[in-house]
């Protein structure tokens, strides 16, 4: 008696958390995205750079593993000689590493622009993925002020060349060194692994979203919020609270006022001295360039999240308002950043290398011209479907698609093995905006039929019997083999 043969074990088709698919005209939206935001920085003279998906955990810097979880923030796995591997995290920490590691034959400043897939592993939430696209430019060696001022000019000029008018971005900027001087002078240690510290930072940087009095008790006993859940405070004093609050609510009109509002407030701070002037001398340059406070402003609530920050931090944020997927009023917020990080690079030289980039995330960038209808241009019209009515006459067919396309028509042959029927199934599902036949009839006669899909979907809304349909022959005409580019043309001119 023989033994049953076990089934083959069928893989399940699913997709990890926190991952998905893009296909399609959201892929070429994107790609058309990359190439407008490439173009502005390209004019500011930066190069491009393309660094490995994969780079050595202790050089990214940032979430390095521990011994019972290696891979905590970020993907990690060993190669063949044990050491542990990381998927990027961000586009900084890769170029940190490569400019350290070409610091001799590099000019400096350095400057380059990369746009590239990067990881975290992190809790996936809507709108909120463990995969996503960043698109980056920095300048390596040049000390605060210039560099900074200008990457928030090139934000700017970047939300206008996606098609978002003035009115409806702001560039946001502050200074990581007036923070650490509030923080001093309300009695908090500045030191990164103090967490009060990061329970002050995260208050603060809430202030657009909850609104004062919320994060007067975050900086405080702590919040409940409206679905019950509780979050800890920073118990601060009833003083500091208040020290705390006039630093976030400093931002003003102008420009010089709100750095005289922020001078007061951190008066007698070293480090807060050096901060205002490092704002100041980018206040001038925004003023010559004509970069007025209807494009950048200055904004004390600005704090950024990652801890190698070291000066000017600014974000691009969307003022305007849209309809979510819910229907439901809501504005886009930040849709990318950045700031001076002047001890990146010196964790690999031992030397201090000044640096300052921006970041712009493009799926958040993608949702909000989409919201905008900002993205016509990105879409691509369907191709022209030559179908396979006599597989022993492909040679034809293919001929046929290659004069279409050197008249600059998209055209595909069809490659499946079906017929007729599920060809022109195929053709409806892909969009195609007309069909080509050419049978043993069509051939004989030295004929190609076309039938003009469009408007066989316009004319089908019309008809009311079957008989109307049969003898219907607007949408379907017969022309000479050589006329073939040209009826498309004429078709595809008509369906604009």
């Amino acid at each position: 008696m023989s033994k049953k043969q076990k089934k083959p074990v069928k893989p399940k088709a699913r997709l990890p958390k926190g991952l998905r698919d893009v296909y399609g005209a959201e892929v070429r939206a994107m790609q058309a995205m990359v190439e407008k935001v490439r173009r502005v920085y390209e004019l500011y003279g930066f190069e491009p750079l393309i660094t490995p998906a994969l780079e050595y955990t202790d050089a990214l810097g940032k979430f390095l593993p521990d011994v019972d979880r290696p891979n905590a923030g970020v993907f990690s796995l060993q190669d063949e000689d044990g050491q542990w591997m990381s998927l990027r995290y961000d586009l900084t920490a890769p170029l940190a590493r490569y400019v350290a590691q070409n610091f001799d034959a590099l000019p400096k400043p350095f400057r380059r622009y990369q746009s590239g897939q990067v990881w975290r592993n992190e809790k996936p939430g809507p709108g909120r993925y463990r995969q996503f696209e960043q698109f980056d430019a920095d300048t390596v060696g040049a000390p605060p002020g210039a560099a900074d001022a200008e990457m928030c000019m090139m934000m700017a000029d970047c939300m206008e060349a996606l098609g978002i008018a003035r009115g409806d971005y702001l560039i946001r900027i502050n200074n990581r060194k007036l923070l650490d001087a509030v923080l001093e002078k309300i009695g908090v240690d500045a030191a990164p692994d103090n967490p009060q510290r990061l329970i002050v930072l995260r208050a603060m940087d809430k202030l657009d979203r909850l609104g004062p009095d919320a994060v007067r008790a975050l900086l405080g006993k702590g919040r409940k919020d409206e679905s019950g859940d509780y979050t800890k405070g920073a118990e601060l004093e009833a003083q500091a609270i208040e020290t705390a609050m006039a630093f976030v609510s400093a931002g003003a009109a102008s420009h010089d006022e709100t750095l005289t509002r922020l001078q007061e407030l951190v008066s007698g701070s070293p480090v807060g001295e050096a901060g205002i002037a490092e704002l100041r001398r980018m206040s001038a340059l925004f003023e010559a360039a004509n970069y007025g406070s209807d494009r950048v402003v200055f904004d004390p609530s600005i704090v950024r999240g990652l801890d190698y920050y070291t000066g000017p931090v600014f974000e691009a944020e969307l003022t305007f308002e849209a309809r979510n997927e819910d229907g439901e009023i809501t504005r886009f917020g930040s849709v990318g950043g950045g700031g001076r990080y002047d001890g990146l690079v010196a964790r690999f030289k031992g030397q201090p290398v000044p640096a300052t980039g921006i970041s712009l995330g493009l799926s958040r960038l993608y949702a909000a011209l989409l919201a905008l209808g900002k993205l016509e241009s990105a879409s691509l019209a369907a191709p022209v479907i030559v179908l396979v009515m006599d597989k022993d006459e492909m040679a034809g067919y293919q001929a046929m698609a290659h004069e279409l396309r050197a008249a600059g028509i998209r055209a595909e042959v069809y490659m499946g093995g079906s017929g007729m029927r599920a060809q022109m199934k195929y053709a409806d599902r892909r969009g195609a905006p007309a069909v080509v036949i050419e049978g043993g009839d069509e051939r004989e006669k030295g004929e190609v039929t076309i039938k003009d899909l469009v408007l066989g979907a316009q004319k089908s809304k019309e008809i009311t019997d079957n008989e109307e349909w049969r003898s219907g022959q607007a949408a379907q005409v017969s022309v000479a083999r050589k006329d073939l580019v040209a009826q498309i043309r004429k078709i595809l001119e008509q369906n604009r």
